[in-house]
């Protein structure tokens, strides 16, 4: 019972990534037949990937490095997850915009992103670094693309207020998340002893935590007709 309270103390944020799952499993019929209808496959994925990341980090035989001197490295998993991370987004977007040439703006996004990580590759390691300048470009590739969808939203008519559109939570959270977490991530490789000083480790799980509060919010909130 004591290792169980230790580990939801100190990585309280796995935990939390299960309740969002269940929540938005408990509310899917809300939102089923929409471009997010595989919401709740991307956030068990999610807590699936921070749970495994867990457990090769504090535990051996998880290893996933041949160098026995990193075997807690576990950032290979993550190198992963947000790539498939943000071609989930992309093309929710690509989904729920209007306009031919605002999809056409998300398609060359997504392929600047991935070339972004193809050559990252021939710089940096993902088995041993995040690839930091790469999330940086698909950050503010995403972020371009909630841009333009609020530029659609501003100017079409809704009956519904916007607290009742999902699209209007998971927007919010993925805005404000990835205008810091790049910089963040940068900032930990870069200069990790301004990232040790002001424990930006604890900033980063604030956001993430902001970020899956709103998604958690968006699904509980959420009215079907309201959603675009």
């Amino acid at each position: 019972m004591d290792a169980i309270l230790t580990f939801i103390t100190e990585h309280y944020i796995i935990p939390f990534y299960l309740i969002v799952w269940l929540v938005s499993v408990a509310c899917y019929r809300t939102y089923f037949d929409t471009p997010l209808k595989y919401y709740p496959m991307y956030l068990m994925y999610t807590f699936l990937t921070e749970l495994l990341g867990y457990f090769i980090k504090f535990h051996e035989e998880f290893q996933v490095v041949s160098n026995n001197k990193y075997n807690w490295y576990n950032v290979i998993i993550y190198n992963i997850y947000s790539v498939i991370t943000f071609l989930f987004f992309y093309y929710v977007y690509w989904q729920v915009l209007h306009k031919e040439v605002h999809k056409k703006w998300v398609k060359i996004g997504t392929g600047i992103s991935l070339l972004s990580y193809a050559i990252s590759l021939f710089f940096q390691d993902p088995f041993y670094s995040n690839l930091y300048y790469a999330d940086l470009v698909a950050s503010m590739v995403l972020l371009f693309s909630i841009w333009l969808y609020y530029k659609e939203k501003k100017i079409e008519f809704n009956p519904y207020p916007k607290k009742h559109n999902l699209m209007f939570w998971t927007s919010l959270g993925l805005a404000v998340f990835h205008s810091i977490f790049p910089f963040l991530i940068i900032i930990g490789y870069e200069a990790p002893k301004i990232w040790v000083n002001y424990n930006l480790r604890s900033v980063l799980w604030i956001f993430i935590l902001f970020m899956y509060g709103t998604f958690m919010i968006g699904v509980m909130v959420h009215k079907r007709k309201a959603f675009r």
